[in-house]
Formats: C-alpha cells, sequence, structure tokens
C-alpha cells in the first residue's frame, strides 16, 4: 500500500549535508521529508575535521560544533618528506576564528551525525524515512514527485512500514553522494578534473596511551605517500596510497591493512582496526546544480581529493546557501530565480577548493623521487626562511556575483557582543538570520518604508558600539538603547574600518550582502536587496 506524503521540500539522503540542510529548513518552520535508502547511520567516520565557518553554520542548526566527547580544536598540522625533514609546520589551528569557533574542529564524524539527528528529531516539522530508495522523480512543473521503494524493513522515523512512499513536494533537493540519483535525474554533466589515485583509509582506536606528535601528519615519500591524522578523541587515521605494482584488491584486506599500519607501530596490541577501505580520489563537480525544482548539494554536486579537508565543508556551504533562499521563495518573498544564484555562488566558490585540494593533492602524490626531492629543497628552503613554522590561516575564498551587491562576499564576522547583561558571539546574543550591523545609530539608517522591509525578512538591525565609547561597557554589557550592541572585541569595528565602511548588510548563511559607507549607502544597500527578491508580478 502506497504512503502519500507533502511537503514543502523533499531531501533525498540523509547523511550530514542531508542532515543539516533539514534542520536548517525544519527550524524556519518549513515541512521537510527525507529519504534515507540505508536503514540505520553509518556507523564508522568518513570525514574527520570542519573549519570554523562549518561550525558556525552547524551552530546555526542548532547543534553544539564542539561535539562535547566527539570533537575537539584540531593541533599542529606537519608535512615531512622521507628523510623525515619538515616541509610545512602549521600551527595556531586550534585558536578561535573570526567565525567565533575553533579554525578546525577534529571529529568522530558518528558523533556528528548523532548530533545532527537528534536535533533534527526536536523538529516538528521534519519526518525522516530511511530503508527508503529514491526510485522516480518528475518534475511537474508546479510541484516534484518522488517514488520511493522500501529497501529491508523499510521503517522511517515517521513510522511508516513497507509500502513504498510518494512524495508530493514543492522542491527536491539531492543530498545523496557521489553516485547521486538525483543528479542521474536531472541529467546535469558532471566534470572530473583528471586527478585520481587509489588511498587505503584505516581508521583504529588506540588501545594503549599513545601521543601522536605532530597530531596532523603528511608523509611526502614518493615511495608510499601516507597521512596520519586525528579523528576525534580517541581515534586516529591512517591513509596510504596505492603505489606503482599493486592494485586495489592487494591493499584491500585487514592483513595488508596491519602490514603497513605496523610499519607506523599500530599493531593489534595496541590498537583496534575499525574499519578498513580503499578509496579513489576523485576531482569534479556538476555543471547544473539546479534544474526546474530539482537541486544538488554535497556530494551530488561536487567531488574533491580530501588534502585540503574542505570536501564536507562544502556542502555544510551548499547546506547554508540554499536553505534560506529556499525558505524565502516558500515565503514568497522571492521569484524562484533567486535559487539560481545558488549555483552561480556555490560552483564558483566550490570549484576553488576543488583545485586548492588538487594542488595540494599533487605535492603529496608525487610519485617520481628526482621531482620529489626538487620539491623537498624548494619547501625546506621556504620553511626556514619562515622561521621553521608558519601560522596557520585558513584561505576564505569570497564569493562573487549570484545576489550580491557590488562591495558584497566576504564572511562575516562571529564577533563577540554583549547586550541585555551578557556577552557571548554575535549569532547567540543578537540571532541568525539577516542583519544590518552599523557603527551609526539605527535611526539615521532607516526611513519607515525600509525598516518594514527588513522586518519583513526577520532581519536583525543592530548599532555595534565600540567597547570604550561608554565607561564600563564592557563589563556590564548595557548598551544605551534597545538595537545596541557592545563590540567587546572590536570585531565589527575593526571589519568596518577596514572597508572604510559604516554598514554591512550580512545574509543568513552570514555572507556579506554589502558595505556602505554613508546612511545613504545604507539604504542604497536595503533597495538593492529589495529590488533583486522582489518577487515577479503576475501578467
Amino acid at each position: 500500500m502506497t504512503t502519500e506524503l507533502q511537503a514543502d521540500v523533499a531531501i533525498v539522503g540523509h547523511g550530514p549535508i542531508g542532515q543539516t540542510l533539514a534542520a536548517l529548513l525544519a527550524q524556519r518552520g518549513r515541512s521537510v521529508v527525507v529519504v534515507e535508502r540505508w536503514e540505520r547511520p553509518y556507523a564508522l567516520p568518513r570525514a574527520v575535521a570542519y573549519d570554523g565557518e562549518s561550525a558556525r553554520i552547524l551552530a546555526s542548526a542548532g547543534i553544539d560544533p564542539s561535539l562535547g566527547e566527539h570533537g575537539r580544536p584540531l593541533g599542529d598540522y606537519v608535512w615531512r618528506n622521507r628523510a623525515g625533514e619538515d616541509l610545512l609546520n602549521f600551527t595556531g589551528l586550534d585558536r578561535i576564528s573570526p567565525q567565533g569557533w575553533p579554525m578546525v574542529t577534529s571529529m568522530y564524524q558518528p558523533g556528528l551525525e548523532d548530533a545532527l539527528i537528534a536535533r533534527g528529531a526536536e523538529l516538528p516539522g521534519l519526518r525522516v524515512l530511511r530503508g527508503y530508495e529514491a526510485t522516480e522523480i518528475a518534475d511537474r512543473g508546479g510541484s516534484v514527485r518522488l517514488i520511493a521503494e522500501p529497501r529491508g524493513h523499510g521503517q522511517g522515523s515517521g513510522g511508516h512500514g513497507r509500502g513504498p512512499l510518494r512524495v508530493e513536494a514543492d522542491w527536491l533537493v539531492g543530498c545523496d553522494g557521489a553516485n547521486s540519483f538525483v543528479r542521474s535525474a536531472m541529467g546535469t554533466r558532471f566534470t572530473e578534473l583528471g586527478f585520481s589515485y587509489d588511498w587505503l583509509i584505516c581508521d583504529i582506536t588506540p588501545t594503549t596511551p599513545r601521543d601522536y606528535v605532530p597530531d596532523n601528519l603528511q608523509i611526502c615519500d614518493p615511495a608510499r605517500p601516507r597521512t596520519s591524522v586525528a579523528a576525534g578523541p580517541g581515534h586516529r587515521r591512517w591513509e596510504f596510497m596505492r603505489v606503482g605494482g599493486e592494485t586495489a584488491a592487494d591493499l584491500d584486506s585487514p592483513e595488508a591493512a596491519w602490514k603497513l599500519l605496523a610499519q607506523e607501530g599500530e599493531t593489534p596490541e595496541n590498537a583496534t582496526l575499525d574499519r578498513h577501505a580503499v578509496y579513489t580520489f576523485k576531482a569534479g563537480h556538476a555543471a547544473e546544480w539546479r534544474k526546474g525544482r530539482l537541486l544538488l548539494a554535497g556530494d551530488a554536486a561536487h567531488l574533491m581529493p580530501p588534502f585540503a579537508g574542505q570536501g564536507m565543508c562544502s556542502g555544510f556551504r551548499d547546506a547554508a546557501n540554499l536553505a534560506w533562499k529556499l525558505d524565502l521563495v516558500l515565503a514568497g518573498l522571492a521569484d524562484d530565480d533567486v535559487l539560481d544564484t545558488y549555483t552561480e555562488e556555490r560552483r564558483e566558490h566550490v570549484q576553488h577548493a576543488i583545485l586548492r585540494s588538487v594542488e595540494l593533492g599533487r605535492v603529496i602524490c608525487e610519485p617520481d623521487p628526482g621531482i620529489a626531492a626538487r620539491r623537498d629543497a624548494e619547501m625546506t628552503a621556504e620553511l626556514r626562511a619562515a622561521g621553521g613554522s608558519q601560522q596557520a590561516v585558513l584561505e576564505v575564498q569570497a564569493l562573487s556575483g549570484g545576489l550580491l551587491h557590488a562591495t558584497g562576499g566576504d564572511l562575516a564576522p562571529n564577533g563577540t557582543v554583549g547586550a541585555h547583561g551578557t556577552t557571548g558571539r554575535f549569532d547567540e546574543i543578537v540571532g541568525t538570520g539577516f542583519a544590518l550591523i552599523s557603527a551609526d545609530p539605527v535611526a539615521e539608517l532607516l526611513d519607515e518604508g525600509r525598516r518594514a522591509f527588513l522586518e519583513k525578512l526577520g532581519a536583525h538591525v543592530v548599532h555595534a558600539v565600540p567597547a570604550g565609547a561608554r565607561p564600563g561597557a564592557r563589563a556590564a554589557a548595557r548598551p544605551a538603547a534597545a538595537d545596541e550592541v557592545i563590540d567587546v572585541a572590536g570585531a565589527y569595528t575593526a571589519y568596518l574600518a577596514g572597508r572604510s565602511a559604516r554598514a554591512m548588510l550580512v545574509r543568513p548563511d552570514f555572507a556579506v550582502f554589502g558595505t556602505a559607507a554613508s546612511p545613504e549607502g545604507a539604504a542604497a544597500l536595503i533597495d538593492d536587496l529589495s529590488a533583486r527578491l522582489a518577487p515577479r508580478r503576475a501578467t
């Protein structure tokens, strides 16, 4: 017997990206149905870390991105050659980023997914149906029909049994991974960049205490490139590249894994082998991320090698970018053309991450001893010139094009502010969503019409007052006006001053829509956003 459901948004795939997108939509009041082919969450890690922006996105979805026992700030990150000489030595990855969270968090992925699943269970508009495989998708012009057939027992959190599902939704998003059914249904081309290597992945749990120094290590050995990284508290990952004369089958066994691990001091006497698998690292992206009422996010839209640690992070950015745009369209506050800016913004942004990952991979995966020797000489010389270590700086690629004013595209800080007698991150004290942040009193910026427009969007309008502007403001965190916050750490004062601006308009995905140097410029920012969101009038 077919079960019929309706939703604002249907999502295919309930990994971390589908989980995050579903939570971001459902907490905005949207009805969401998620279909997942596997009956249970994958119990082993795949990704092992995420950056500060991703942590901010996860916090905005309603979970604590520090993850308690399943997460910790990442330690140092070192690249060494075959002789054990440092080629790169990054420190400071555990410090707080401008996004308000550690630059990189090392995490155990099952713990992350448990937190996201628990968050989803708190949201009444979200139904997750596990054990159902999407088999048919039809864009009907005004809606999307999804047919899913049960696998195994086909029992989901919505309490439905073994019959097939038919879901009618306004929009459908494929978060269903590298072999995406939704991408196939869209008929979009997937372009691979020709960078492909096989690596044996070994996840272990040390059973006797061991200090891993450095915390994260790339060994650029042409005879066998390999990697050792933290995978959350109490967990470790080793990776070994397949080299000439080997097949993937040669590596894909516990015996082969333990043989390579033993060379690194890991044995059955001091560690448990949780998983071994041979993965083919690839790089590429879909040509179209939207076709009619169908959209893609995460690995369904892009793949990249793990060397820059941006695969899952890019998927979180997809979810953050897409969620607020879908919400505006569903609310009738924007025309569906705004969804075309999702592809425009995210595709170009992720291409930068892919190319950076490939660039790093070419360094790490170099098999030619002569080329590797020249690489080593250049990199060791650069490291000596830097004093033996480098302060880690995560490159934040600005958005361009799309739904942005000419002065927009950067990430807004999530600085420490004070209000109502307390201090904390801006997102926690003020809230998330649209925000107009001004160095001048708000009354000087907004007339009644522009204020009404921002209220319709649910925007926060705040005057950021420097901590030294009023005696005691830093300690008391008590602004003089209801729309004031104390810029405790000076993040907003510095950001605006660095751009010769007096105001900034921030989008719900934390991208700056634009900055303005005057009250007139701030009014122009709001007018630009209003004009670009305005739904087309029927003729």
